[in-house]
């Protein structure tokens, strides 16, 4: 397919998913179901479109002065793929099956409406009623956070050091650009791609079947290396699904010790047992049964918590989720959160730890959280987050956004992660 069939095709599905309100991932699938000529390279490359046009929404329909599939479609290619307008009509002149090219109107918008004199909250591409929620979080820097959680992802892998090590996995990978992260010790990052790329196929590297290493984003891995699990220590994992944090805490710990992955929802937990096998983890055991979960009760060294929430900090990856988000469903989030947190502290240890992690990057969910539980919970207090990066991280702290009795923040513009919240409560 040349781009304007291409283009064509990411534009209904783009339709698809506004009319529809569902999930990009959905729709696309859908897509390539019932046009089955297309190849893996353009579905691909519809797919970066969709998504860019997802991640750059606001920005694509200020510049055209509207919001419809073709305007947000068109908006991809010239704000991700770099192309400009006369270089999508040429590809477009005498494609019977793209759209049609840019008409004088809409080549008048895009030569009036300039990004630089859009408001913030257009720039930083997020939904109106985020704004504040990102100030409080970001401060002035607010909107140039919301921009970079509208970028494109790298791919960041967890080498397992349980079966091999990070020389082994780069040596390995060498031909995917793949390099050593920033920030996380046993962390892989391979670049975000460019315009119609593609990641590679990692999951069908030999490395990967052998269990040298996981996919997982470097934020996760550092929200896991936070907990500070020690070998021999007794682990609750106790918002387990399928199981990425679980795998590195098994790591941390060399396979001693015992770690309890357990899951309110038991359908989440399925992809963990292959995840095990294959990672050489031994100090694992599953609990699918909360009576199963309350015989731990005050046993723990460390109860981790990956609650649910609204997945602020993954946008860049998810974005589709971004403008289906309401203010319900944040307030549904929190009071799951509050539950959550109550229910586990009755299995932390005297002097144990909660572990408290979520990948949004809104105050409301993360040190509003800490802060009402520590409050209702004077037999718990917050550790000096400070101390606790620079012990874990020594010397990076300014990678992390810290308040030291309230948590760490990571996030795309200053950690280069996805958004990520760490907070850990000390029991007395």
């Amino acid at each position: 397919m040349r781009l304007g069939g291409r283009l064509a095709a990411a534009i209904e599905v783009i339709d698809d998913i506004g009319r529809r309100h569902r999930p990009a991932a959905d729709a696309l699938k859908d897509w390539g179901l019932s046009h089955r000529f297309a190849g893996a390279g353009d579905r691909a490359a519809i797919g970066n479109i969709v998504y860019d046009a997802l991640r750059r929404k606001r920005s694509a329909a200020w510049l055209f002065g509207a919001d419809t599939p073709r305007a947000l479609g068109f908006g991809a290619l010239l704000l991700e793929w770099t192309h400009t307008p006369e270089a999508i009509n040429r590809a477009l002149d005498g494609d019977r099956f793209g759209p049609a090219p840019l008409d004088q109107a809409e080549l008048d918008a895009l030569a009036s409406n300039k990004l630089d004199d859009a408001p913030a909250v257009i720039r930083a591409d997020c939904p109106d009623w985020c704004e504040p929620l990102l100030q409080r979080t970001f401060g002035a820097a607010w909107a140039e956070e919301g921009r970079e959680l509208a970028g494109r992802p790298p791919l960041d892998l967890r080498v397992n050091t349980l079966m091999s090590d990070r020389t082994r996995v780069l040596a390995e990978l060498e031909q995917t650009a793949a390099a050593a992260t920033a920030l996380a010790p046993e962390g892989i990052r391979i670049p975000p791609i460019a315009a119609d790329g593609r990641h590679p196929n990692v999951q069908a590297e030999p490395a990967f079947q052998k269990g040298w290493f996981e996919i997982q984003d470097e934020g996760s891995q550092v929200a896991a290396a936070l907990a500070r699990a020690k070998p021999g220590m007794q682990v609750l994992d106790f918002c387990a699904g399928a199981g990425g944090k679980t795998l590195a805490l098994a790591a941390a710990m060399q396979n001693t010790g015992q770690i309890f992955a357990y899951d309110a929802e038991k359908a989440r937990l399925a992809p963990i047992f292959d995840r095990i096998r294959r990672a050489g983890a031994r100090n694992i055991q599953v609990l699918s049964k909360l009576p199963e979960v309350e015989k731990l009760a005050g046993q723990m060294d460390i109860v981790l918590i990956d609650a649910p929430c609204t997945g602020s900090g993954t946008w860049r990856r998810r974005p589709d989720a971004k403008w289906r988000l309401t203010t319900r469903q944040l307030d549904v989030r929190k009071g799951e959160q509050a539950r959550i947190l109550e229910d586990a502290k009755a299995y932390v240890k005297p002097g144990g730890l909660i572990a408290y992690i979520t990948c949004s990057v809104f105050r409301d969910e993360n040190h509003d959280q800490v802060a009402r539980f520590v409050e209702a919970n004077p037999g718990f207090s917050a550790v000096d987050h400070r101390d606790h990066f620079q012990q874990v991280f020594p010397g990076k702290s300014a990678t992390a956004l810290i308040e030291d009795q309230r948590g760490i923040v990571l996030s795309p513009l200053r950690s280069g992660t996805d958004g990520f919240f760490f907070a850990a409560l000390r029991r007395k």
